[in-house]
């Protein structure tokens, strides 16, 4: 229905400059080379991925990897955020979006995807809590560009491409940002 349109404009009128720069100060000593945390036991690292996982899910501030797993884990990241009703984490993910919906006359982030929560159902909610991403449907457009179709999301409940839509996700200053 309009889910879609009010998710991707919503999504998309948040302000990405803030983020980025978050995003690219706190991303480039964690994402670069191995030798980022020399200093570090071997210990550590190993335990980072686990722990990296959940720190990602409520905040946009750590980097994903430039890869097709990275752009899944970040769009995990928003799925779930939107089914949380967590404005900051949906506004910071679809920023670039959200920058061109506000560009083209849609309030910001944060006051438009408001509306967006409420036109999704507490069982379209919950379902998106969980969901996963199927790494076979995810199309690499370019090295720091993939497509998210609606098919290849994976939840409880099945979405249509009229309720939740494709996302196009593009490697930016160190993270994933859905771009359209």
């Amino acid at each position: 229905m309009a889910v879609t349109t009010c998710v991707a404009l919503a999504a998309c009128a948040c302000g990405p400059e803030k983020s980025e720069e978050d995003t690219s100060t706190a991303a480039k000593p964690s994402q670069s080379s191995g030798s980022a945390r020399p200093e570090e036991p071997s210990a550590t690292p190993s335990a980072s991925p686990r722990a990296e996982k959940p720190s990602a899910e409520p905040t946009g501030d750590q980097p994903a990897p430039r890869t097709k797993e990275g752009a899944i884990q970040r769009y995990e990241q928003y799925l779930h955020a939107v089914g949380r009703e967590d404005i900051n984490t949906v506004c910071e993910v679809a920023g670039p979006a959200a920058k061109q919906a506000e560009d083209q006359g849609f309030g910001p982030c944060t006051s438009t995807f408001v509306v967006t929560f409420q036109m999704i159902s507490p069982a379209q909610k919950k379902a998106l809590r969980t969901a996963t991403v199927d790494p076979q449907r995810v199309a690499v457009l370019a090295p720091d560009k993939v497509e998210i179709p609606t098919e290849a999301i994976r939840a409880s409940v099945t979405f249509s491409e009229s309720e939740l839509g494709s996302s196009t996700l593009e490697y930016l200053k160190s993270n994933w940002y859905i771009t359209d």
